[in-house]
């Protein structure tokens, strides 16, 4: 059972710009306004293995999820992987130079792991809502790192 999404910004700003904004966790959380808190769980610089907790609030709940890097290409891509409630989720970010600035992807897929009969129905029902809240939190989350690598 697996459901993505895939949006797209386009920056007015370099690659290597756009990947500063992406890859500092630290700063995400003053970068984003649906993540609240960061903690990291690994020490040194942005890289495959890079561990932290992200804490975000999306319908009025809230919840913190440990996330890593699971691939790494600077600055043209990186994976993020998450598993939290019996799923898997995957973000991948994809940096693409054009017209003087950064055509920014980013593509995010949950897929359940070993679906019940419950999880099938909850998903039936609110699979579909889930989804819309989370594309709109995904667009948000671009726009801002659009926002701030644009800053001079």
């Amino acid at each position: 059972m697996n459901r993505s999404i895939s949006l797209s910004q386009h920056v007015n700003a370099s690659p290597e710009k756009v990947w500063a904004v992406i890859s500092d966790i630290p700063g995400s959380a003053a970068t984003l306004s649906g993540v609240e808190s960061i903690q990291m769980v690994s020490e040194g610089p942005y890289g495959e293995g890079t561990r932290w907790k992200e804490t975000r609030s999306m319908m009025g709940r809230r919840e913190t999820v440990e996330m890593w890097v699971s691939q790494a290409d600077p600055p043209r891509s990186t994976t993020v992987k998450a598993l939290q409630g019996g799923a898997d989720y995957t973000t991948r970010f994809t940096l693409e130079e054009r017209d003087g600035g950064t055509d920014l992807g980013l593509t995010f897929g949950a897929e359940v792991l070993r679906p019940t009969i419950v999880s099938r129905l909850m998903l039936a029902v609110f699979g579909r809502m889930g989804m819309n809240l989370t594309r709109k939190a995904l667009a948000r989350d671009l726009a801002e790192i659009a926002a701030k690598a644009e800053q001079p």
